[in-house]
């Protein structure tokens, strides 16, 4: 990877991974590294921050370091595995065999101990990525938002208008994600915008939004502003 060398975004499609790890240094290293790769990557500083993003964004692995203040990377695991099966690899400075067995035994699929070559953790996800079963065999029956010919699959984040797949940003469907689960609740600006977004450029993503589902974006019928406290999207009853 050479200085200067612009990054292709990896397609919508990509396998999304959920980077959690304390060291800013790390994340920033692994998640540009990871993008070459063609994954789709969100980072969570912390377990809490991890948290927060599972809340709105399904993911196809989760890359997880082990020593984190407050919650740490073991007990992370075994909460998670309470009703997720989403892959977990987990990365820490200890290489005890004792600490690695208490990982797989807290519910993860490898282990890899610091410090360790970026490309060889490329080759362990892709690994794990072909062993995990299809998403839909490991999901509930997919929770779908309608409105008008419009169809939203909240888990999928896939939004279709007859048999049309309209195309979205992570972003755009990071927010009908959240917008969807309001289920016709408003949503707030500084909710949509997450952690250390301009919330401004929220209603500059709404109107992108509205163009894609709106027969006349400038008075919306399915994404409406609730004003003075953010939006909300008119589902069907």
């Amino acid at each position: 990877m050479s200085n200067g060398t612009a990054l292709i975004a990896p397609p919508d499609d990509a396998a999304h991974l959920l980077l959690v790890d304390d060291d800013r240094r790390i994340r920033a290293l692994l998640s540009r590294y990871l993008a070459t790769q063609g994954y789709r990557v969100t980072t969570a500083e912390d377990a809490q921050d991890a948290w927060r993003r599972l809340e709105s964004l399904a993911f196809d692995l989760i890359v997880l370091d082990v020593m984190m203040p407050g919650e740490n990377g073991f007990d992370f695991a075994t909460r998670l595995r309470r009703d997720s099966r989403v892959p977990i690899l987990m990365l820490t400075a200890r290489s005890d065999t004792s600490d690695r067995v208490r990982g797989l035994e807290a519910g993860a699929d490898d282990y890899l101990s610091k410090p360790f070559e970026p490309k060889e953790l490329a080759l362990r996800i892709a690994s794990i990525l072909r062993r995990a079963p299809p998403p839909r065999e490991a999901q509930a029956p997919q929770a779908i938002a309608k409105f008008g010919d419009f169809t939203f699959d909240i888990e999928r984040g896939e939004l279709r208008q007859l048999e049309e797949t309209i195309r979205l940003t992570d972003r755009e469907r990071t927010m009908m994600q959240m917008l969807a689960r309001g289920d016709g609740e408003a949503v707030s600006r500084e909710a949509l915008a997450g952690d250390g977004a301009n919330e401004r450029t929220i209603d500059v993503q709404i109107n992108r939004l509205r163009r894609k589902i709106e027969r006349d974006p400038a008075n919306p019928v399915y994404l409406q502003t609730a004003r003075g406290a953010g939006y909300r999207l008119m589902l069907d009853r």
